[in-house]
């Protein structure tokens, strides 16, 4: 039986970088960061003071007041994504293909806001002035959930926490569910909003974050040898995936085709990645041998490059090790020097990311990567993006627990592998 071919024809993104597609990719393609002191919450009893918020965006605006104070931020910011989505894709849900269309969103931490509200609550007032909402508010499956409610979308619906590398086993597990003829059409992503001071505290005692607050937006320097840590950032993005003929048939305007899906385990640390980066490059591996595509075929590569001092230098030594000497030859860049990382989201927003290279054929560039590390010795991009054909992009997402994510997108032509 053939596989069915899967395309991307909708998107829908909330970031640090901008609250539209156009936005969000305007700036990170043009180096200009969302990283800055955090306005919406008070830091002064933690140590760290800066992070990639999200901005200008009203959730009471957008759902109204009661439906507001009944989402967490982690649903309120995946309703606003899979809006845009669904109105960039023109896709109609109807009773005849409601069963027909699955939610596969993402959280890795889920609605920790609501959690840690209610925690205060308990603490301070008691038992009885717990909201009867937090366990639906706090869960990880409530963006998809609510997702799902909204459109009337009554096909599979499910959410993957896989920490970091959230977003692209969202989007590769629902492009799986396509290809094996489960359902048509699939909204897939991720959403995070664990930009609070509990998390932040906790990311800072595992020394994982930058200690830069007089400078925040020098602050994520992904495989610059002086970074000292990644930036913790929030955000959403959504994607429509539809089996190809019925794109074609609907008229839809197709972004991408998803061509390649790898995925691995380090099974070594909760943490740290596997030193020598091969669970990291078996996962590239995968995705290209997914895709029946060789190093050569892959133009440019998203890079997880989170910033921090393990994370860059793995990354690299598993992408030597999964192309070889084509490894020098890809342009390569981290789009979270300007984003931060949105952790559960990263993926998904940098899928966005990824497919907006190559439809305009631009490489964005790695923000603050001023004196390359010898370690992180690949073609890296730094400070300013350049024109460069892509045909084929690889994004690359690794998460804490060891989770390996690679997809990669390729233009739509009629053979199917991204080759003209």
């Amino acid at each position: 039986m053939e596989r069915r071919r899967v395309v991307v024809t909708g998107m829908g993104i909330l970031c640090p970088t901008g609250n539209s597609v156009e936005e969000a990719w305007g700036n990170a393609k043009n180096g200009v960061t969302g990283i800055r002191t955090i306005e919406r919450f008070d830091t002064s009893h933690i140590e760290i003071h800066f992070g990639g918020e999200v901005r200008n965006f009203d959730p009471e605006a957008f759902l109204g007041r009661r439906d507001a104070r009944r989402t967490d931020r982690v649903t309120q910011m995946a309703l606003y994504a899979a809006d845009q989505a669904m109105k960039d894709s023109g896709l109609q849900v109807t009773d005849e293909n409601r069963y027909d269309i699955a939610v596969c969103v993402g959280s890795g931490i889920g609605g920790i806001s609501s959690l840690l509200e209610s925690i205060r609550t308990f603490l301070e007032r008691g038992a009885r002035a717990v909201s009867p909402l937090m366990v639906p508010m706090m869960l990880p499956d409530s963006p998809c959930s609510k997702i799902s409610m909204t459109y009337g979308l009554r096909g599979p619906n499910f959410a993957i926490s896989t920490a970091c590398a959230t977003g692209n086993n969202s989007i590769g597990e629902a492009t799986e569910m396509i290809r094996r003829g489960q359902v048509t059409v699939a909204l897939a992503g991720s959403s995070e909003a664990g930009l609070v001071d509990v998390a932040m505290a906790g990311f800072n005692n595992m020394t994982a974050l930058s200690q830069r607050n007089a400078e925040p937006e020098r602050a994520s320097r992904p495989f610059d040898a002086e970074r000292d840590g990644f930036v913790c950032a929030e955000g959403s993005a959504i994607l429509i995936l539809e089996e190809l003929e019925h794109a074609r048939e609907r008229g839809a305007h197709i972004y991408a085709e998803i061509l390649g899906y790898g995925h691995t385990s380090d099974a070594y640390h909760v943490t740290a990645p596997l030193e020598t980066g091969e669970g990291a490059a078996k996962a590239v591996e995968f995705a290209l041998r997914d895709a029946g595509l060789t190093p050569k075929d892959i133009d440019y590569i998203n890079a997880h490059g989170t910033s921090t001092p393990l994370n860059d230098k793995s990354e690299t030594l598993a992408l030597k090790r999964a192309l070889g000497e084509t490894a020098y030859e890809i342009p390569i860049s981290s789009t979270k020097g300007v984003t931060g990382h949105l952790m559960g989201a990263a993926g998904a927003v940098e899928a966005v990311f990824s497919i907006m290279a190559m439809h305009e054929d631009f490489v964005p560039p790695t923000v603050n990567l001023e004196i390359q590390d010898p370690d992180c010795d690949l073609n890296y991009t730094p400070l300013v993006g350049k024109p460069h054909k892509i045909q084929r992009v690889m994004s690359n997402s690794f998460g804490f627990g060891g989770h390996n994510a690679v997809l990669i997108f390729g233009e739509y032509t009629e053979n199917g592998n991204g080759h003209q």
